[in-house]
């Protein structure tokens, strides 16, 4: 339907462009397609499809900057298959009852959270140094447990990413960052191929979205090495607030 590409497209731009300069573009995307009426599941796995096409050029973009570093990717990248093929394997078999149960406990705490940690997404940039072992050790823990969450779930991956390998992991931001794309391009790719190999994506809408999130993405990035990532939190937190309405109005309709 016309309707559904009028409210996702936009609304998968937006979360392009703010996931690019601080992650949780997920929380707009998904909501995005569940505000346009898709069934849960449908809506998680096509949301991964445009996702994952609007990472590939934040990373890329990120990678250029020097954002990345190989080693620490490679690792990660093999940590997050790990936990994000269990996590979408794991979301199959959740029924769409539970999964707006899910979405009502932690799109609130989600927005709570960012209210409450008003420089939870502006940390400035600083320089890289040696990476030590603790925290190789440290990444490789946050990119399966998260690669799972990001394959059960996804929104808030990319927030949640930053936030623990800054706080955790103590990566410097700029790596942070990086690595964050290189771990969300990872999930959303293998959490894709599950919800395809059970035809629960919308090829056509996905796609389409997809190009919007590619656009978001690039001009994203580009503010995000230009500003910082300070404007990311109050979008968020309006998009939130107006899914969330929505969800609980259906939910006790």
């Amino acid at each position: 339907m016309l309707t559904e590409f009028l409210i996702v497209c936009p609304l998968v731009f937006l979360a392009g462009f703010v996931d690019a300069i601080g992650g949780g573009g997920g929380l707009i995307s998904l909501p995005a397609y569940l505000m346009a009426g898709i069934p849960a599941h449908f809506a998680v796995g096509t949301n991964k499809l445009s996702s994952a096409m609007g990472t590939t050029i934040a990373t890329l973009e990120f990678a250029r900057s020097g954002y990345i570093r190989v080693k620490l990717a490679f690792l990660s990248v093999i940590a997050a298959i790990i936990g994000s093929s269990f996590g979408a394997n794991l979301a199959l078999h959740i029924s769409e009852y539970y999964f707006k149960i899910i979405l009502l406990v932690v799109l609130p705490l989600t927005a709570l959270y960012l209210l409450l940690n008003r420089h939870a997404l502006n940390t400035k940039l600083a320089d890289s140094a040696k990476l030590s072992v603790s925290q190789f050790v440290a990444t490789l823990i946050i990119s399966v447990s998260l690669g799972a969450w990001d394959g059960f779930y996804g929104p808030g991956t990319g927030t949640f990413l930053i936030l623990t390998l800054v706080g955790i992991a103590h990566l410097p931001i700029n790596l942070a960052a990086g690595n964050t794309k290189v771990i969300n391009l990872t999930t959303n790719v293998t959490a894709l191929a599950v919800f395809l190999m059970n035809d629960k994506v919308m090829i056509i809408l996905g796609l389409t979205a997809g190009i919007f999130s590619i656009v978001g993405n690039f001009l994203g990035a580009s503010y995000y090495k230009k500003f910082g990532s300070a404007i990311a939190r109050p979008i968020i937190i309006i998009v939130l607030v107006i899914f969330f309405a929505k969800t609980l109005w259906e939910f006790m309709g």
